[in-house]
Order: C-alpha cells, then structure tokens, then sequence
C-alpha cells in the first residue's frame, strides 16, 4: 500500500509525463498557473479532471491526492476528451480596423478578412467593421457567405463596431430615435453572425450631465433591442466626453441594463486632441474594465528596447501592454482581447504580427 507521499509523488510524475508527450497533448492546450489538472485513468479509461488549487495547503493536497488515488493505477490512455480542461482566460482578436488601409486600397475584401486573419496571423477571433459592408447589413445571401468562410477557417465572430449611424446622445429627440433603429439592423446582424456584441459610440452635446442623461436614453433603447436579441450593446472610448472614464462610467451606470456595457480601448482618451486634453488610460481602463465585454489593445509603434510598450508617436503618447493587461485581468475579466494596430512605422501586416507576438508574450507571463 503505497503511503500519500508516494501516491502524490506518482500523480504528479504521470501527470508531467503525459503533459510532455504530444500523442497526448494538443499543441493549443494551456496550463493556467494557478492550477495543476489530474488526470484519473482506470483499465484505460479517462475517469474524470480535477481542479487543485496551488495555494491549497499540502496537507489538504495530500489528503485529497489518497482519497482520489486509492486503488486506482495510473496508465496512459489511447485517447480522452479535453472537454473539461482548463481554457485560457483570454483568447485574442483581430479588430478588421487593423487593415484599414488594405481594405481601402481593394487589396483586401471583406469577405477573406477571417482567412486572412487565422491564416496569416494565427489569430481565431474577428471584430468587424461596419463601414467595410455597411449596404449589407440586411443581405442575407451575403452574411450567410461572411458566416461561411469564418467557420470554415474555425474562426469565431465576436462583434461588429458600428459607426456612422446617427448620434445615440443626439439632443434632438427625433434624430435620438432615428439613430436607434438605425443601429437595430446592426443588432439583427451580428445576432445573424454569431458575434456576441455590437460596439457602438455615446456622442452627444451639451453639458457633461446633459450628455449623460442623452447618451444613456439612446443607449438604453438600442440595449433593450439588443437584449431580446442576446446580443450586447458595448461602448467604445473613442472621443469627447467617452474618453472621459469617469463620465462613461456614469452613463452605463445610467443605463442600468445588463446587454449594455464598455469596450475599454487601451490608447483612445484623446478629449480633444486639439487642445491637447487627455485623459489618464490606465485610470480610463481600471473605471471602464468592471463593465467590460470585450477589450481593446491598441498598438501604434514599437520599441525595442521596451518589449511591451507601444508608442504613438502622432501624439508623443506610451501605453504600457503589460501594465494594462495586469488591470484587466485585475478586473475579472475573461473573454476576447482584440488587436487593433494603427501604427505607421511598419505596414499593416508585419504591425499585426508584431503586435500578437507582443500579447502573447504578455499573456504567457500573466497566464
């Protein structure tokens, strides 16, 4: 009878080997830090996965370790499900902004942007771009081909950034509403795509509480669509006062719907790029990231000598990846991450690689 040293011994030394043999381990399958995964087999049968936490005191690992080893024998199986295995917390996207420039010139149609994204970069999420299809938000025949090709590249459609659709804080009443329903057939679109999201805008006029209380009206008449549509309704930092992270905080608190909510982006707290008013993007972040259904990582330049900072040097302004990656992980936050380049230095492609070599090495070391 072995002791509950020698069993725990055992665990972990079949669990490490198994972890190392590829017939065994898909190449994507992460092992999050914080966790160890067991595995049980019994006359080579995967009996089950457990989660050990590592803080979990030695005493209480060996106990648990006896009770779930005892008469069993540990013996590679041909094959098991990884079904219940853990996942990554955070899983990158590709914002079909980062290609604006292609997409402009006809280099690129909007219809390979998934091919383009998973085959050139490696990337499985995409984040679409209204202005890049805005006639077809209601042709069927089309988002049934957009559909298609993403699935058949594996690739998921997370949301479509919408623009162009009318002020949803729009002072005049009329023009409010016309927004509104305007914004619908983006709802009935990405709901028709799989995404789980639309992003949207929350320009208005007027003083800052004014342009609360018109912002939040707009934004709750689209959320309450998008919410009998399970779709959300996601707001953007991205000019005036919804760079102001203290102020759009307090327009999703006004909205107080459970579909709507912020898309923190880690470079966009430019209030006024004129007169040089800035916001603070990592207080921006930590204020937007509690309401947070998607996330943003801006990239501009690049600098060698500081491996996770990018630099926007239109403006002479530096985000820090990691430190913005530790506030979002800080928050809860477990979903998609999306890149969105705009530098200038490098071209649109080799500004998307370096940028994903970037998060993933962030990610590796906060994962």
């Amino acid at each position: 009878m072995l002791s509950a040293d020698e069993m725990t011994s055992l665990c972990l030394l079949n669990f490490n080997k198994i972890l190392t043999d590829e017939l065994f381990v898909p190449r994507r399958f992460r092992i999050i830090q914080e966790e160890v995964l067991l595995l049980y087999y019994q006359e080579n049968t995967a009996i089950s996965v457990e989660r050990f936490i590592m803080n979990t005191n030695r005493r209480q690992f060996l106990q648990v370790g006896a009770s779930a080893f005892a008469g069993m024998s540990l013996v590679s199986a041909p094959s098991f499900s990884w079904a219940n295995a853990a996942k990554p917390k955070i899983h990158v996207s590709l914002a079909q902004w980062s290609l604006h420039r292609t997409l402009r010139a006809g280099k690129l149609d909007n219809l390979d942007f998934a091919k383009v994204t998973k085959r050139e970069f490696g990337i499985e999420g995409v984040e679409y771009v209204n202005s890049f299809f805005k006639d077809k938000a209601k042709d069927t025949k089309y988002l049934t081909e957009m559909k298609k090709r993403a699935h058949d590249e594996g690739v998921t459609n997370v949301l479509i950034m919408v623009d162009g659709e009318g002020a949803l804080g729009d002072a005049d009443k009329k023009k409010r509403r016309v927004a509104v329903e305007n914004h619908f057939q983006w709802v009935d679109a990405a709901k028709f795509l799989g995404c789980h999201s639309i992003r949207v805008n929350a320009s208005s006029t007027g003083s800052y509480q004014e342009q609360i209380e018109l912002a939040a009206d707009g934004l709750r008449q689209v959320s309450e669509y998008g919410g009998q549509h399970n779709i959300n309704v996601i707001v953007e930092n991205h000019g005036g006062l919804s760079s102001n992270g203290q102020w759009l905080s307090s327009v999703i608190k006004k909205v107080d719907h459970p579909s709507c909510g912020t898309l923190p982006d880690f470079g966009n707290f430019a209030i006024d790029r004129n007169k040089g008013e800035w916001y603070d993007r990592y207080k921006g972040v930590k204020e937007l990231m509690p309401f947070a259904k998607a996330v943003s990582v801006k990239t501009s330049d690049f600098d060698d000598a500081r491996p996770y900072v990018t630099v926007d040097t239109r403006y002479g302004k530096e985000t820090d990846i990691m430190k913005m990656m530790k506030i979002v992980l800080a928050a809860g936050y477990t979903g998609y991450a999306g890149i969105e380049y705009e530098g200038s230095k490098l071209g649109e492609y080799e500004g998307i690689k370096r940028s994903k070599v970037m998060l993933d090495a962030v990610l590796a070391k906060l994962l």
